[in-house]
């Protein structure tokens, strides 16, 4: 009924009259439903009054009920206040006797500790007295930890009396150990057969002492065994730099005499080692002052000499006592250097390789763990290498100098004995004085870096930039002058130096600090200048032996030709010289530096075949069709230079360039061949970056006499060089009666037809192909022969 109204009901209820009559019990039904509904009111209203009233008398009992909680809890809270002040005083009169017990116990116990340290004083200073050191080095232990129990009763007298009476009795045990031990290497140890045990005893005494004893005792024994050393190696016999090896053995000799009477000492003291330390200080100090003596003049050979020796004994020192030994893989790298192994590693190589690294990178580290374990041990882990060897340093230029020396005057004999020539059947086109000079500086380098890893080996570093520079400077000065010998001058230029490979293994093995300096840029700067000249040497060479063919070309009497026929020697004689040179070239040149003679040579050969057409006295019409026949041949040939070579990869833009500069000839024999009348459009259109000049030379290769010329030429440079839109004019030119004018031009010019430069083109193209129709279709038919023929000057056309 929410959305209906009362009206809508009664219609839907009583839709007719007949219906009405049922309206009386309908009334009377909702009468009797409202009168139930009021009758259920009344009873809720009803039941609701009484509910309430049990409400009331319910709160009022629960905040009775409350209320008595609340006091109950006060109740408990004040009777828990009085427990606690009863506990309390139950429990003073404990504590007290708590307290009483703990200060009684601790005072027996610091009596009876104090008792046991006077006690123990005593029968350690009658120890000290007697030299009983086994059961002394024993009582230490004891006083020490009794002493530290009564370390908060410094300021008591009797306390401090017994500290100070303790620190004497050490004091005398000191002193009487380090008088017995000064009997030690004396002869004594073999005339009391006790002695070695009484000091052995006393190295426990020690051990129980502070550690600044056993240093000090350590450091009076290596004086006192070295004292014999200093006044031995002093004096004016054996101070000298070739005697140096006598003092590593006499060291080593002193060690192996006494192993087993130094086994007294625990080998927590490392007592050979310190002894080794001290040993090596005074060598140096010693060393340094026959280096620096402005009296002696260092000889060369007893420096390196000494300077090997040290090295090899910090070598045994640094084995001997946990340094290690020196890494592999550096001498490995610099053996490397000069083998001219290029990129030919296979995978497998390449694989051993890495797998070696990867084992030596592993023993490395099972190394490193030993020598951690053996560093562990105090006083290990001493670096000797460069202990001694260090003061060799600065005094190592006369060596770097001789080094220099050697390798320039080896250089020189190098170069002037390198033949340039490769080996038949041989793959490798590396210079044989490359290979020896790189081996000398990888023997070089391997002798200086076992010396040496610090400024000396830059400053060789430096020689080796000077030497390779020399070098290249040489190889520039033998390239081939004027262009001649023009094989001789390709063999070995590839560029094969190893110069960024010798700069790469010395900033390895070279100290850290200089390994930046290390730079092989400039000498590679270098090799690229001498292995650009020697390309352009090439390119020279071919123009010089294209010299003869070019001369040739301009003899030819062009002019007074009467047929077109085969390709002229002069293009015979071409193809031969690059028949003959480009695969020998091919195959010597790596693939970027053919590239490079490529490029260079269509920049210059296709320019010089399109001047050298000026160079002609005269062409006729069947002159111009004939060299055009040439041309097309020339072209054919330059462009199968790169399969001559046998290096076709990179051969596109080299190809795009000579199709390019040889379309310019064509373009020019096609002007030659166009009338009189339409020369100029035809020039300005096919070559329109000519010139008023060439346009002149142009006129006389035709044939025109200076009269003639000069309207034509008056006209031309009045249009300008270059043509967009131009107005072709009737014009009867008499002194070319010979030169036949196409009859599409004629009629063009007669009605004064404006022609564009398409035009002008399409024309120009006619001319090569209906002006000469009786030459090409020579040319063709030679072709087509040419294909079936077996030898022929065209037969090479066709077999690319």
């Amino acid at each position: 009924m929410d959305k209906s109204s009362a009206l809508d009901y009664i219609n839907h209820m009583f839709p007719t009259e007949e219906s009405l009559s049922g309206v009386e019990p309908l009334m009377q039904k909702i009468h009797n439903e409202i009168r139930h509904v009021d009758a259920r009111i009344l009873a809720a209203v009803r039941q609701q009054s009484n509910s309430g009233t049990k409400a009331k008398e319910d709160l009022a009992v629960a905040t009775h009920a409350v209320e008595e909680l609340m006091h109950k809890i006060r109740e408990i809270k004040t009777k828990a206040e009085q427990s606690e002040t009863m506990v309390q005083e139950i429990c003073r009169d404990i504590k007290k006797l708590d307290f009483a017990k703990r200060h009684i116990t601790t005072t027996i116990t610091a009596l009876h500790r104090l008792t046991m340290l006077v006690s123990a004083v005593e029968q350690l200073q009658v120890m000290a007295s007697k030299r009983q050191y086994k059961d002394a080095a024993a009582q230490l232990e004891a006083v020490n930890q009794l002493c530290s129990h009564f370390e908060a009763y410094r300021d008591v007298p009797k306390i401090t009396d017994l500290r100070e009476k303790f620190k004497n009795i050490k004091q005398i045990l000191k002193s009487h150990v380090f008088s017995d031990f000064s009997s030690l290497g004396t002869g004594k140890e073999t005339e009391e057969s006790n002695l070695l045990q009484q000091l052995s005893d006393a190295c426990l005494v020690v051990d129980a002492l502070e550690p600044s004893v056993r240093e000090d005792l350590v450091n009076n024994f290596c004086n006192r065994e070295l004292t014999s050393y200093e006044q031995i190696f002093e004096g004016a016999e054996l101070a000298k730099l070739d005697k140096t090896e006598r003092r590593y053995s006499w060291i080593k000799r002193r060690i192996r005499t006494n192993e087993e009477l130094w086994k007294i000492f625990p080998p927590s003291w490392h007592v050979p080692y310190g002894l080794c330390i001290q040993f090596c200080k005074k060598t140096r100090k010693q060393l340094e002052g026959i280096l620096d003596n402005p009296q002696e003049k260092l000889d060369v050979g007893k420096l390196l000499l000494a300077l090997q020796r040290t090295l090899e004994f910090e070598d045994e020192l640094a084995e001997k006592f946990g340094g290690g030994t020196q890494n592999r893989e550096v001498v490995n790298e610099i053996e490397e250097i000069g083998r001219g192994e290029g990129d030919s590693r296979d995978a497998s190589d390449i694989r051993k390789k890495y797998e070696r690294k990867l084992a030596a990178h592993q023993g490395t580290g099972i190394e490193e763990k030993d020598r951690n374990r053996d560093l562990s041990v105090p006083g290990a882990g001493f670096n000797f290498r460069g202990i001694i060897s260090s003061c060799f340093e600065p005094h190592l230029t006369i060596y770097v100098e001789l080094e220099e020396r050697t390798l320039m005057e080896h250089l020189e004999k190098l170069v002037q004995e390198e033949t340039w020539d490769v080996e038949e059947g041989s793959q490798n086109n590396i210079l044989s004085s490359s290979m020896q000079l790189f081996l000398m500086i990888k023997r070089i380098l391997k002798r200086c870096s076992a010396l040496t890893k610090n400024q000396t080996l830059y400053n060789l570093f430096k020689v080796f930039q000077r030497v390779l520079k020399a070098y290249a400077t040489k190889l520039f000065a033998r390239l081939p002058k004027g262009g001649t010998g023009i094989m001789t001058a390709a063999t070995g230029m590839d560029g094969q130096i190893k110069a960024g490979e010798l700069a790469e293994s010395v900033s390895k093995i070279i100290d850290r600090q200089l390994a930046d300096g290390v730079d092989m840029s400039e000498v590679q700067d270098e090799f690229s200048a001498v292995i650009t000249k020697a390309l352009v040497t090439l390119v020279h060479g071919l123009e010089t032996k294209f010299d003869v063919e070019m001369a040739a070309m301009a003899r030819v009497p062009w002019g007074t030709l009467e047929s077109v026929g085969d390709q002229s020697e002069y293009v015979n004689g071409i193809n031969m010289i690059l028949t003959s040179s480009i695969p020998v070239l091919g195959r010597l040149l790596s693939p970027i530096y053919f590239q490079f003679f490529l490029d260079k040579l269509a920049s210059s050969l296709g320019p010089r075949f399109y001047s050298n057409i000026f160079k002609c006295k005269q062409i006729s019409e069947t002159g111009a069709q004939q060299m055009l026949l040439d041309t097309q041949a020339v072209k054919t040939i330059l462009l199968d230079i790169p399969s001559m070579g046998r290096q076709t990869s990179n051969a596109a833009s080299y190809s795009k360039f000579v199709s390019r500069e040889m379309s310019k000839a064509e373009a020019l024999l096609k002007v030659i061949l166009s009338p009189i009348d339409s020369v100029a459009d035809t020039y300005r259109a096919l070559l329109p970056e000519g010139t008023p000049m060439e346009f002149q030379r142009i006129l006389e290769l035709k044939g025109l006499k200076k009269a003639d010329q000069q309207s034509i030429l008056d006209d031309f440079i009045k249009h300008g060089p270059a043509i967009t839109q131009l107005t072709i004019a009737p014009r009867v030119v008499p002194a070319a009666p010979a030169v036949p004018s196409p009859p599409a031009a004629t009629n063009l010019a007669s009605v004064g037809f404006i022609a564009s430069r398409e035009d002008v083109l399409a024309r120009a193209a006619a001319l090569g192909r209906g002006a000469a129709t009786t030459g090409f279709k020579r040319f063709l038919a030679l072709t087509e022969a040419a294909k079936d023929r077996k030898d022929g000057p065209f037969r090479k056309l066709f077999n690319a």
